[in-house]
């Protein structure tokens, strides 16, 4: 047999050492891993594997006004567990806990004795006097844990603002689901030592981690003139039986929302959770998430860009509509308006008169200023479900399309991007983002979060904003707005009817009505936009249904800021007069009637004796206020 070289044996032996080096390396490894990286880890599973946890639901933080009143906060319950494996004497228990909680002692003791299982849940929602009886008892076994409830203090009020929470506490719509992060909160917890079966141990300290409480969300909403839009949206709908009303104020000056209300709405502390159909309804705002048509609110747009671009004309002619690319567009007047000078188009809200403006500027510059206006896109609102309205391709705009364009047709915004664009023209050319969250603040007081105004772009020249203000000041004093007239105070504004359209057609006797107003309130320039969808009955114009809820809600925030009148009748040519009796008049007669009264009027029918007039006969109505009559053909 070969002898085994001295090099060989040296051989064997280093590659031995190797080897068992590596196996010492890859232990090691393991043990570092397991004792350093892996071992906060384990240690946490072996904690919970011998402790009972109990959660504490942290309180969500409370949401209030810019005034500091609380709109939404949290209430304490109370849940009753119980470890069967714990309890010693189940009938008296059961009595015990049947009589402070009034449930079935049979029952309720057949569920303590349930075996195999180391806690039950034996009542939820339990209220502070119930838990301290609980407590009272003694009862081995048996552990209360509080839970955190939203409340909001006010019902139905900022419905679709607030919005509202699941069973778990978590945000699901409104400002609770845009700021929950902040209002949430961070959980609490005791923790019990137990045995192998889930008995606490006779020397374990229970410990407990309290919660933290969520962030203060301070609104830019005011309380009070909340109170006057949410007023005026319910009146509208209760009196015209209107499928919706939406009312909408904000700051000119920084995009601060003021108020938003719609109606119907719902309790908030009773949510419709069965009723899938209503609850997304009701949760949807309006003013943010839906776009219409604008119709003549939209002018004063198309008035800012005709004057920026010199495109208005010393004077204008309204037969009753104009003649673009072949096909006759009517103006609201039917009669027409006649010769005008451009302010007194603006008072008229005469169709024809910005279908020429629309048509001198052409499409392109139009679309550079709907650009500017933030038209066709987001505003960024601190808002879930925000819409970015509907607009045609530049491209395939034809005359026709931007003649419509120019009073408000064949362009669909939502209400929140109109009165940002509408503000932007009357403060100077500033277009803010408009905000909601004034800012967020923790349990010590100190802000995590604050919304500084921000200006995204320039419109118009201040010398148009000013301009156009005086013009829209007089079509509330002289114009087609008077019914939003104040005595003594300057309230500017612009009336809007658009009609609806399903299935790409126009949907007959469906409209949408609205009024867009402003005026100066102390230091701020507060912008008022109502909208009524579907008034039904004969009256539909923005200047009957919406405008005199706008005056309404400008008087009570007047009165709210101690804001005394500056005007005289004399000043602004105000006159009364009494509403003439015209039914049953042909319609000659009618028109006779009303112009000696100083009267203007629009007529539903074209032939016949008058069935219907808007406003009743004795009544007492602003000279040169429009009027409407029906005829029964």
């Amino acid at each position: 047999m070969d002898k085994i070289s001295h090099f060989s044996i040296k051989k064997r032996l280093f590659a031995g050492l190797i080897l068992i080096a590596l196996v010492f390396v890859v232990l090691f490894g393991r043990l570092f891993y397991i004792q350093v990286l892996w071992g906060q880890a384990l240690q946490y599973k072996a904690y919970d594997q011998w402790t009972r946890e109990l959660p504490f639901r942290a309180d969500r933080g409370d949401i209030t006004d810019i005034n500091g009143v609380v709109l939404a906060n949290s209430t304490t319950s109370y849940t009753l567990y119980a470890r069967p494996n714990e309890l010693k004497d189940i009938d008296y228990i059961a009595s015990a806990i049947a009589d402070i909680l009034d449930m079935d002692k049979n029952k309720l003791a057949e569920k303590l004795s349930k075996k195999g299982v180391s806690e039950i849940t034996v009542a939820k929602n339990l209220d502070k006097s119930q838990m301290l009886a609980l407590i009272a008892t003694d009862v081995n076994g048996l552990y209360l844990t509080a839970n955190s409830d939203r409340y909001y203090n006010y019902g139905n009020f900022l419905t679709q603002v607030l919005g509202f929470t699941n069973s778990d506490g978590i945000g699901q719509s409104g400002v609770e689901l845009y700021y929950n992060d902040y209002l949430k909160g961070t959980d609490g917890a005791s923790y019990t030592q137990t045995d192998l079966i889930g008995r606490k141990l006779n020397s374990n300290v229970t410990t407990y981690v309290d919660s933290i409480k969520g962030m203060t969300t301070t609104l830019t909403i005011d309380y009070y003139m909340q109170n006057f839009a949410q007023k005026a949206v319910e009146d509208a709908q209760a009196k015209y039986k209107s499928k919706s009303a939406s009312c909408l104020i904000m700051s000119a000056k920084t995009g601060a929302i003021k108020a938003m209300a719609s109606a119907p709405t719902y309790d908030l502390n009773d949510i419709p959770r069965d009723d899938m159909e209503l609850l997304l309804q009701g949760s949807r705002n309006l003013l943010v998430t839906d776009a219409y048509e604008p119709g003549s609110t939209f002018k004063i747009l198309t008035s800012a860009i005709g004057m920026t671009e010199n495109a208005i004309k010393n004077s204008y002619y309204c037969g009753g509509g104009s003649v673009v690319d072949g096909q006759r567009i009517k103006c609201w007047r039917s009669i027409g308006h006649g010769s005008q000078d451009f302010k007194h188009g603006i008072q008229n809200s005469c169709n024809c008169v910005f279908m020429d403006i629309a048509l001198t500027v052409g499409k392109y510059k139009m679309y550079n200023y709907f650009d500017k206006f933030g038209l066709g896109a987001k505003t960024q609102i601190d808002i879930t479900g925000e819409a970015k309205g509907i607009m045609l391709p530049v491209q395939s705009v034809q005359n026709v399309d931007i003649a419509r364009i120019g009073f408000g047709q064949a362009i669909a915004v939502t209400p929140i991007q109109l009165a940002t664009a509408v503000s932007s023209v009357i403060n100077g050319g500033n277009l803010y983002t408009p905000y909601i969250v004034d800012k967020i603040t923790d349990v010590k007081g100190n802000v995590a979060y604050a919304h500084n105004p921000t200006v995204k772009n320039t419109t118009v020249a201040q010398s148009v904003s000013e301009t156009l203000k005086e013009y829209l000041y007089s079509v509330v004093s002289e114009g087609g707005g008077k019914n939003a007239y104040q005595a003594g105070y300057n309230i500017g504004g612009k009336t809007g009817t658009a009609q609806k359209y399903e299935n790409g057609a126009i949907a007959r006797g469906k409209y949408i009505s609205s009024f867009i107003g402003f005026s100066d309130v102390g230091d701020d320039t507060l912008v008022c936009l109502l909208l009524v969808d579907e008034p039904q009955g004969y009256v539909y114009y923005g200047s009957i249904v919406a405008a005199p809820y706008v005056g309404e809600i400008f008087s009570s925030i007047f009165a709210y800021k101690n804001i005394k009148p500056t005007l005289t009748p004399d000043d602004i040519g105000y006159t009364e007069v009494e509403m003439p009796y015209i039914l049953g008049m042909n319609i000659a007669d009618a028109v006779v009637a009303l112009k000696q009264a100083g009267l203007q009027y629009e007529i539903d029918g074209s032939e016949g004796k008058v069935t219907y007039q808007f406003p009743s006969a004795g009544q007492t109505v602003r000279s040169s206020s429009v009027v409407m009559f029906s005829t029964d053909s």
